[in-house]
């Protein structure tokens, strides 16, 4: 907006935009229309329709804020407006765009003539199908009274009447001026609340009413007033949290314009939940804004809300040659502009939309063909644990130091079939801990694997855990030393094959194959304490390749490895071995362990 009478900020200087731009305005040639070339006609812009991928964990929520002085009277140029849009629709697909938000005051005096103007734009996104919310700014109504206001050019324009019928909109207030809108993404449902710029009682109940309905939906509250500059609200923008968004914990994002410059701010409301609540507005800046967008590009794999903020219009004209002040202006970067919010997604949302846990599977499930040992967890041991895999590879208790039980832990990885561990107290200097050997008479003790394997297993390691007293602890390991089985390339006392954590801690399998002498290695990256972890060592008669969470490291060996070399000695699980000695004992919390005696495909891996 054009600063009113009650508020008076200047122009503040920003920083200056990244230079990556130029890199960026490279690939994005031809995304915005040049200036002096023909727009294609709206007919041929809807050769395709809006095709959102509704199930990736990472998708864009556009945001357009005050583009009123492109919308002034006899001087109305829809070109940048235009050349944003047109960005959405041919970087939709690869960006993941789901929905685009204007903040308010999209004209300059809500004349019909600008409103007719902008309308006419917008129709770029309605004929292919594009979910989008607009809601009015005090420019667009020239009025500081409340939605109760009655007819204006741009409720004709922008009602409900517009709306009707595209897949996004949920529904508007009976007086038009207030909506919301509701897409998915990530899987789930979305809702983007656009809120008139002055709410009168009835709109706040209708708002509150919405809410209700939609009581497991996460919201995004836009508006066209509310944060005036860094954490600090204006007073309409406090009666708006205390009367809306502060009670209500859908409302985890708030977006509006109206003021400059770019600010943010950020509140506890009563669940005691963050609210980011941002500012964005640049109409002070060169060409109006230049009809900028904001991008928040959500990953609610890495839990990260990435912002940027472009002008297509103008990286559209990078290849005539840009002043300074343009190339200052087609991306910004400064702090207030391009910044990254972390939100972890699900707790954010477990007070009003809990994930359920993933139920716990049966044993019957996990037994794919193949299997020759299955474990585990489900009371404390003190005594044997039975190889669920019905082929008698069972457990026996070894106590180190005094430990003479495993005590159990309901604390498992979220994608375990089995919901439970066993707490290994495994220390070295002096050795003390317990840990689990497989039965002299057991099948296992003599398989070589030559078609094949994979062993996996589930872990956690607690905060304390010091690799001077817990390192190369052994998960999974088979005992019997490469001297005993006439391989001594290598340290000859190492044991034959351990699934053992470094001193990082990192995972790594280290195995004596059939068909070398020496010992061949696959390195996992260090992994975090108080992580539940997956890991997964696959040998397809060939090669071996060790997996976290189902990916695979880096340090996978390319040479030929045939099986695993066995002297007919019992494996351990939390015990590691060195010179035919017990060396070692786990300091952590072990899950489900499988063996399985080919290769297994990740899609069949314990974790999916």
């Amino acid at each position: 907006m054009c600063v009113s009478h009650e508020q008076d900020q200047g122009e503040a200087p920003q920083a200056g935009a990244g230079r990556r731009g130029f890199l960026r305005a490279t690939a994005l040639l031809g995304a915005a229309a040049a200036a002096g070339i023909a727009l294609p006609s709206v007919a041929e812009a809807t050769d395709s329709g809006w095709q959102p991928d509704p199930d990736s964990r990472r998708f864009t929520l556009a945001v357009m804020p005050d583009t009123q002085y492109l919308f002034d009277g006899p001087s109305i140029d829809k070109t940048p407006f235009e050349a944003s849009l047109r960005y959405l629709l041919e970087h939709g697909q690869d960006e993941n765009i789901v929905f685009l938000s204007h903040l308010g005051d999209l004209t300059e005096n809500g004349a019909a003539a600008e409103v007719t103007a902008i309308s006419e734009a917008f129709e770029l996104l309605d004929q292919r199908g594009v979910g989008y919310s607009v809601l009015a700014g005090n420019h667009d109504v020239r009025s500081s009274t409340d939605d109760q206001r009655g007819s204006t050019p741009y409720l004709k324009a922008f009602g409900p009447q517009r709306f009707q019928g595209k897949p996004t909109f949920g529904g508007a207030s009976p007086d038009g001026y207030n909506s919301f809108h509701l897409f998915k993404a990530a899987g789930r449902e979305w809702m983007v609340l656009a809120l008139d710029w002055r709410l009168s009682a009835k709109g706040y109940a209708w708002a509150e009413d919405v809410l209700a309905k939609h009581p497991k939906t996460p919201v995004v509250l836009t508006t066209h007033e509310l944060v005036v500059e860094d954490d600090s609200l204006s007073a309409y923008g406090q009666q708006l949290w205390d009367q809306l968004i502060e009670d209500h914990d859908q409302i985890f994002l708030t977006l509006n314009g109206h003021y400059w410059p770019a600010g943010r701010a950020t509140r506890k409301n009563v669940a005691g939940n963050d609210v980011h609540l941002h500012l964005t507005n640049y109409q002070n800046r060169y060409f109006g804004g230049a009809a900028m967008i904001r991008l928040y590009h959500f990953d609610l794999d890495r839990n990260v809300i990435d912002v940027e903020t472009v002008s297509p219009w103008i990286l559209g004209r990078a290849s005539e040659g840009l002043n300074e002040l343009e190339r200052q202006e087609m991306e910004l970067s400064g702090d207030a502009d391009r910044f990254s919010v972390d939100i972890d997604f699900a707790d954010r949302f477990s007070g009003f939309a809990p994930v359920p846990p993933r139920p716990a599977r049966p044993v019957s499930q996990m037994l794919v063909p193949g299997t020759v040992a299955y474990w585990r967890f489900e009371a404390p041991v003190s005594g044997t644990v039975r190889d669920l895999s019905g082929r008698g590879n069972d457990l026996t208790l070894v106590s180190v130091g005094g430990n003479r039980t495993l005590d159990w832990s309901a604390d498992h990885h979220p994608d375990q079939p089995g919901h439970g561990s066993l707490e290994f107290q495994g220390y070295k200097s002096p050795l003390k801990g317990a840990y689990l050997r497989t039965v002299d008479a057991a099948p296992l003790n003599s398989a070589t694997f030559k078609a094949g394997y994979t062993i996996e297993a589930f872990y956690r390691l607690p905060a304390d855990w010091d690799p001077s007293h817990n390192a190369w602890s052994g998960l999974v390991s088979r005992t019997g030393t490469g001297g005993a089985a006439g391989k001594t390339a290598d340290d000859p006392d190492e044991p034959l094959a351990t699934l053992s954590l470094s001193d990082g801690p990192g995972p790594q399998w280290a195995v004596r194959p059939l068909n070398q002498q020496g010992i061949a290695t696959n390195w996992g990256d260090e992994t975090a304490r108080e992580v539940w972890w997956h890991l997964a060592v696959v040998n397809d008669g060939s090669h071996t390749t060790m997996y976290v969470q189902g990916c695979p490291v880096a340090r996978n060996p390319h040479a030929t490895a045939v099986g695993i070399t066995s002297v007919g000695l019992p494996w351990l699980l939390g015990g590691y071995e060195y010179g035919g000695k017990i060396d070692q004992i786990l300091y952590g919390r072990l899950g489900d362990v499988r063996i399985v005696g080919r290769a297994l495909p990740v899609t069949s891996f314990m974790n999916h």
